[in-house]
């Protein structure tokens, strides 16, 4: 069995690449009616959808998986909408092949143009999450490339649905055949083995936990576009609206805490320490957040009233360098915009970054000084999303620095070529 699944899938890849071209060469016209097709199909399978998602959240539970991770891979009506609403948004986007990013004339009367083209074939290698399934496959029908989706065993049932439910409004279109792939197959050689056709291939995605994207890196044949841990701070300065930073911080922990943009260190200016910890420290515990605290923040709990062993420790260096995805918190108080500027650099993940400020220049070092994909002034770091930023979706956010960095969504899905006009020159 497992020698006849090797073949369907170096198959699929092969098919896959054919049809590109094909994929490549629909009209925009058509792209958007499949999406609003999408939509459709979701809202109206949405019981069956849910009935399947249901089989994965069982599994979980008897796997003892944390509530955190549950709640990832936890659809509901709520969320169902939000995918249809992304197909339907991305819809309205304007399509992001064909655009001409640059056009000039030779001296020899060569007229060139720059001209954005899709990717080719991308290959998503994700956990958890089923609106991931969503999401790629409709940013990859948007922007004229073929996708192979490969998600993790733990949400099978969920992304087999919604890929199902999808691939029928394909096959209602005539799309191409192998335009739009999901893998069948839950064992682990499956991405060892996809991860080896570069020949076919052109790009790897993977969504989902820091191992999983090392090994992906490790061993693909295929160039990666990644992004290994989520450490996201926010840095409360001593000119911040404390009402607003209680509310940016707690939305940041504790909304969702599993993502990776989710705020994993909090770090307070020495000033306001006394004022604002006590405040925030109680939001938190109500949360049944639990704090990984420096000597100071310790100090100060204790003085308040608020510390108990179950839910504060002293951090570690570990601790800042922790991607938790769960209700762990570490916190640290510094004494200037300096100090908590080279924390972040030191121990973050060059993701997204935070500053809670009144005073515009200390904002402006802040973002100036940061290396982080998303550097955000007075906002949550939640808010690093291809849907919050307007895009429609994405297919991940990159802290890398090519090709991408930040929400990956249409624009970066595509590359460009050159078309060049003459008229008989040569060259001498």
């Amino acid at each position: 069995m497992e020698e006849k699944n090797r073949k369907k899938i170096i198959l699929m890849a092969k098919k896959a690449k054919e049809a590109f071209l094909k994929v490549a060469n629909i009209s925009s016209n058509n792209r958007n009616k499949i999406l609003f097709y999408f939509a459709k199909a979701l809202k109206k399978n949405r019981d069956f959808i849910l009935q399947e998602n249901q089989k994965d959240i069982n599994l979980a539970k008897r796997l003892n998986f944390s509530s955190a991770l549950i709640d990832r891979l936890t659809l509901s009506p709520a969320r169902l909408e939000a995918m249809c609403n992304s197909f339907l948004k991305l819809r309205e986007l304007p399509d992001p092949v064909g655009r001409i990013l640059k056009d000039w004339t030779t001296p020899a009367g060569l007229k060139i143009f720059k001209v954005s083209v899709p990717i080719g074939v991308i290959l998503i290698i994700y956990e958890s999450r089923p609106d991931v399934t969503a999401d790629c496959l409709g940013l990859c029908i948007k922007s004229g490339n073929v996708v192979i989706l490969r998600g993790g065993s733990e949400a099978f049932y969920s992304n087999q649905a919604i890929f199902k439910v999808c691939h029928q409004v394909l096959k209602d279109f005539s799309y191409p055949s192998y335009g739009a792939n999901f893998v069948f197959v839950r064992e682990k050689w499956a991405v060892d083995l996809l991860l080896k056709l570069n020949d076919d291939i052109d790009l790897v995605i993977p969504r989902g936990g820091e191992g999983l994207i090392r090994k992906i890196t490790r061993i693909s044949r295929i160039p990666v576009i990644k992004h290994y841990k989520g450490i996201c701070h926010i840095y409360v300065d001593k000119d911040a609206d404390l009402e607003m930073a209680k509310k940016v911080c707690f939305n940041a922990k504790v909304q969702r805490p599993a993502t990776c943009n989710a705020m994993e260190s909090m770090l307070v200016h020495r000033d306001i320490a006394l004022k604002f910890l006590p405040l925030m420290l109680r939001e938190f515990l109500s949360a049944k957040v639990k704090i990984r605290g420096c000597p100071l923040t310790l100090k100060i709990a204790r003085e308040t009233g608020i510390f108990s062993k179950e839910m504060f420790k002293e951090a570690t260096d570990k601790d800042y360098s922790t991607e938790y995805l769960d209700l762990i918190l570490a916190v640290k108080v510094v004494k200037d915009l300096e100090e908590a500027v080279a924390h972040i650099n030191k121990y973050g993940s060059h993701h997204s970054d935070a500053i809670i400020t009144k005073n515009k220049e200390s904002a402006q070092e802040f973002l100036k000084k940061v290396d982080s994909a998303c550097v955000y002034h007075n906002a949550s770091t939640r808010l690093t999303d291809g849907y919050q930023f307007g895009m429609g979706a994405e297919m991940g956010i990159s802290t890398d620095r090519l090709h991408a960095r930040g929400p990956m969504a249409l624009e970066e899905l595509t590359t460009y070529k050159y078309t060049v006009y003459g008229n008989g020159q040569i060259r001498i």
